[in-house]
Parts: structure tokens; sequence; C-alpha cells
């Protein structure tokens, strides 16, 4: 039996462990691994693993694997992808202002515009393009679909009506008053519907005015988390796409406020922090 170390670094609450990939044993899986390291009780306790591993910087700096706490592999974490980066910076790693990340989804660019000590680390992140088709959500349907806008889906109490986009993972959304209903039953119930192929992350979404949004977050694969990253960004989105906000949100979570601005060119802008919580070690096989 070995040890690996690792740090825990959290976003507005949404808490990922960051490990480097050199320091994994051969034949190590990344999803046994992080149902293990990720369990509250058994465990260190998180919301995910980010995994790091140097590439050779002709087209990123560095790719990153979020792996979820019931094992499955995420397409990309805003805040996992964030706390990632910070554990770069806080090891001394990177020196840059600007990081190129690779991900599932795509090659994602952080700029470091502050920084306290090595304990809280706020960047601004361009993370893609949303992708709004049927196809790309993906969102099962008789006939395709330019886009997912206030879509019923049916539930074995009610309906909800939903808007969709894919910002690196699926993202549905449902417009609400209020969350003065069981919304966690709903979120559970809908991120494995059959209309979503490869499940969603389920955001009840209130919308307070052209410029500030307010939401609750059923994640793919790890269940209530007080913010995110995809849920913050895809929320954002959908509000402006469907004519409810303008394209710069400032998106109210339970753990804090994600600043979300989706430029005229599509590109997506996260402004977020990650805070250092604790390094330790683990052991492996």
């Amino acid at each position: 039996m070995s040890t690996i170390t690792f740090c825990k670094f959290h976003g507005f609450g949404n808490d990922y462990i960051v490990i480097e990939k050199a320091q994994l044993p051969e034949g190590t899986d990344p999803s046994e691994l992080g149902k293990a390291i990720c369990d509250r009780h058994r465990g260190a306790g998180a919301d995910g693993i980010a995994i790091v591993e140097k590439l050779d910087g002709e087209n990123a700096d560095y790719f990153c694997e979020i792996v979820n706490p019931d094992g499955s592999i995420a397409g990309f974490s805003g805040n996992g992808t964030r706390c990632a980066v910070s554990y770069l910076y806080h090891k001394g790693l990177w020196p840059y202002p600007e990081l190129r990340l690779e991900t599932r989804s795509g090659v994602k660019r952080f700029t470091l515009v502050q920084r306290e000590n090595d304990h809280e680390f706020w960047f601004e992140a361009e993370i893609g393009e949303p992708k709004f088709t049927s196809r790309e959500i993906p969102f099962h349907s008789e006939e395709p679909m330019s886009s997912v806008r206030d879509v019923p889906v049916h539930l074995s109490d009610g309906f909800f009506l939903v808007s969709c986009v894919n910002v690196g993972n699926p993202v549905a959304c449902s417009f609400v008053d209020d969350f003065n209903f069981d919304w966690r039953k709903f979120g559970a119930e809908m991120e494995s519907h059959p209309i979503f192929p490869e499940r969603a992350n389920i955001v009840f979404v209130k919308v307070l005015d052209r410029e500030n949004i307010e939401i609750r977050i059923w994640e793919r694969g790890a269940h209530e988390t007080s913010a995110s990253g995809t849920a913050a960004s895809g929320s954002a989105v959908l509000s402006a796409f469907t004519g409810r906000t303008e394209r710069t949100v400032s998106v109210i979570s339970p753990g804090g406020t994600t600043e979300v601005h989706w430029r005229e060119d599509g590109e997506m802008l996260l402004t977020g922090k990650a805070e250092f919580v604790y390094c330790g070690t683990w052991p492996v096989k």
C-alpha cells in the first residue's frame, strides 16, 4: 500500500480534491478513487476530484480530468477546474498570469485576476460557446430541435418546463417563482430522466431582475451542491437566450455569487474564486 498527497479547495462551498496524475500508481482506477476519497463519511469528502497532468504546452499547459463522487466522468466543471488551477498556483507549479487547461470539453483559458496569499484565488475563465441543439445537449426528442426552450418534462408527480444547453456538461433549467417546493426530489428524478440520455445538471432558476438570478442546483453525479460553474453559466446563458435577462448576469447560489458574461461572439466568461482548505495523504493500493 502506498500513499498519494492531495489538496482540497472549494469554490463557493463546491469542494474538490486535486491530485497530480504523476502521483497515481500505475493501474489506479480514477472512478474507484473518486468514489472512495469523496465519501463524506469514510473519505476526505468532496463534490469531486480533479486530476491534473502537465502537457507539452503546444495546445494547452495542463489537462484536468473531473471525476464525480459516484465515479462518473464529467466533461467539465467550472468550480472543479478553478480549484485545479488554484492548486497549480498554490504549489508554485505555474507562475504566469494565464493558463490553458485542456478538458474533455475543450481548452479553457484562465486568467488570474486576484490572489490573497496562497489561500484565495480569483479567476476569469473563457469556457467556450454554449450548444443549444437537442443533439448536442443531448436531449431526447422525436424530431431534432434547434433549441430546447420551455419543453415539458413529465415526472411521477407533475411536470416542469425546462430549457436546456450544453456548457461542457448538459444543463436543464426550470424557471420558477420561488424555491418553496421539494426541488431536491424533482431534481433527483429529472437528473436521470430518459429524456436526458447522458443525465443532466438540473437547475431551478428564479429571475430577480435583468441582471440577477438566484439558483438551486441538483448536479449530475453529485446531488445537491452549494455552487456549480456549469450550473451558473448554463442558467445565465439560458436566462439571456430566453429573453429573461441581459447577457451579463450575477448568479446567486447558496454558496456565493458567480459572474457570467455571455459575449456577443458566443464565448462564455466565468468569474469566481477558489479557496484552499487543506492538504493530506490518501492510501492507494
